[in-house]
């Protein structure tokens, strides 16, 4: 994925439910007042044109630009301590004239997006990475540029990088203005059309149709859902809106799908259903927060897993482990539970678990369905508030490689007759600081594996395994045993919940031989 904004100089950078309420005005109506665009049947086999809305709507799209000053340490001077030393200097390089002499300097750079005006005082929607400073940068200012040039000095009201959504208010009166529209109704293949600043290029439209609706794109949360399209979005389209064909936003244009940076033809689109929400609250001036219940998912339930749990495929999510004392462990949720529902909702490829968890209303009740053991289960938990991105991510070192050959503590080395090709012994502390787990882990780590084996291609030396099957291991009986019951239930596979070093962690199926 790549986030669909420009650049210019040298910089990089990286990517509540309520209606949104405009104000009213006896004068001045939104461009897309209901009614004031008439939409004209096409001929058969012809699109109809887009002229007469977009002459409509472009007034209301606008440029976003950002200034920054960016840090930049300079490089060593290679030439240090030669005859060239000074002759690199004089060339600008570090180490002599305008080299910086090892002392860090200040850059400028800029980054371009789109945005729309949804009030006519002024309150204009973008992505919160077309503002977001670079690694390393802070944003000096930020301008917002009407079709008509006019430029306005913005100031930020809000900005969320969970959905990638900002609010930036100018002074202005009687502006264009667009509304929102209900993106629920979109259906895959009717038409929309984006405007933007492509590549800097004020003002440009593209067409197509919806190409997919609620397209889960893997980052999880509340928002990994997206509308895809195949109208052109480019860099710089980042912020712009989506309309359909009766001129409502029902989408605001943010990512793009692109080996090169170009437009493929897929690009998404955060639905209007969900970032309006989320304007409505930062125009509220309140803070924004999502459901939390101290899980780590281990994905679908897809055949492998299936197989190795004895339920059927393709339905729920299988929950990987439980944060102690989180809303889900005091609920009774345990690790290799199944999530079928959510509130009565399916649990499925367009409506994931971390999708509506972190729909659920904080300190609001949460009725789980569950499949454990391949029995049903009903789980109530109490939502949390969602931590921020910096308090979930835990880091660790260590490095597998750096496994030790023996330890005086650890049982002797056995995978005969385990079934899986697998040589473990028990997790030791001093075992855990080398391969770089934390030192909470239990469980056995992998000495070896059978080249032969379904595993081979799956773990490798220094993974820890701490579960099978939702049965805890902690010796290489244990493995044994686990595996053993799996066989003779029928099963031909087993599902291991694996840690790795810096916190990794996953549910990984595995054919028994």
């Amino acid at each position: 994925m790549r986030y669909a904004y420009a650049i210019t100089s040298a910089l990089l950078l990286g990517g509540a439910t309520a209606t949104l309420a405009l104000q009213p005005g006896n004068a001045q109506v939104a461009q897309n007042e209901p009614g004031s665009i008439q939409a004209v049947a096409p001929r058969q086999g012809a699109p109809m044109s887009f002229a007469d809305m977009v002459a409509k709507l472009q007034p209301a799209v606008v440029n976003i630009s950002t200034k920054q000053s960016i840090t930049v340490r300079p490089q060593a001077n290679p030439f240090a301590g030669t005859p060239f030393e000074g002759l690199f200097g004089q060339f600008g390089g570090p180490g002599g004239p305008g080299g910086g002499g090892g002392a860090p300097q200040k850059r400028e750079g800029a980054s371009l997006g789109s945005g729309f005006i949804i009030s006519p005082d002024g309150y204009v929607v973008t992505n919160n990475h077309v503002i977001a400073p670079a690694q390393g940068a802070q944003v000096d200012s930020i301008t917002v540029t009407l079709p008509d040039r006019k430029e306005y000095t913005a100031k930020v009201i809000g900005r969320d990088e969970t959905s990638d959504l900002a609010l930036l208010k100018i002074q202005a009166t009687d502006l264009p203005f667009v509304r929102f529209g209900d993106s629920a109704r979109a259906r895959v293949g009717d038409w929309v059309v984006a405007i933007g600043n492509p590549f800097g290029l004020n003002s440009t439209v593209t067409a197509g149709i919806v190409s997919a609706v609620h397209r889960v794109t893997g980052q999880g949360g509340a928002n990994d859902r997206f509308i895809q399209t195949d109208a052109a979005i480019n860099q710089g389209n980042s912020g712009g809106p989506m309309f359909d064909m009766n001129g409502n936003v029902i989408g605001i244009n943010s990512q793009i799908f692109s080996q090169s940076g170009g437009n493929i033809g897929i690009g998404f689109a955060i639905p209007a259903e969900d970032a309006k929400p989320i304007i409505d609250t930062m125009r509220r001036g309140e803070k924004i927060e999502r459901g939390y219940l101290g899980v780590s998912i281990g994905g679908p339930v897809t055949d492998d897993v299936a197989a190795s749990l004895g339920i059927p495929k393709n339905q729920g999510e299988v929950i990987a482990s439980v944060e102690p004392n989180g809303p889900a462990a005091k609920a009774g949720l345990r690790g290799f539970d199944v999530v079928t529902k959510v509130n009565g909702q399916a649990v499925n490829p367009d409506s994931t678990l971390s999708y509506l968890v972190a729909n659920v209303k904080p300190g609001s009740q949460v009725r789980l369905d569950v499949l454990r053991n391949g029995k049903p289960v009903t789980v109530t938990a109490t939502a949390a508030v969602r931590p921020s991105n910096e308090e979930l991510t835990a880091l660790a070192g260590g490095d597998a490689n750096a496994f030790p050959e023996s330890d005086d503590d650890a049982e002797v080395p056995a995978a005969a007759g385990n079934g899986i090709g697998l040589t473990v012994q028990p997790l030791t502390p001093a075992i855990a600081r080398a391969v770089g787990v934390d030192s909470t882990v239990q469980g056995v780590v992998i000495a070896a594996v059978d080249p032969s084996s379904d595993a081979a291609g799956k773990l490798k030396r220094g993974d820890v395994i701490s579960a099978i099957n939702g049965t805890q291991v902690r010796a290489a009986a244990d493995v044994q045993r686990v595996v053993a019951e799996a066989k003779s239930a029928g099963r031909t596979q087993v599902l291991m919940l694996v840690q790795r070093a810096r916190g990794q962690r996953g549910l990984i199926p595995v054919k028994i031989k």
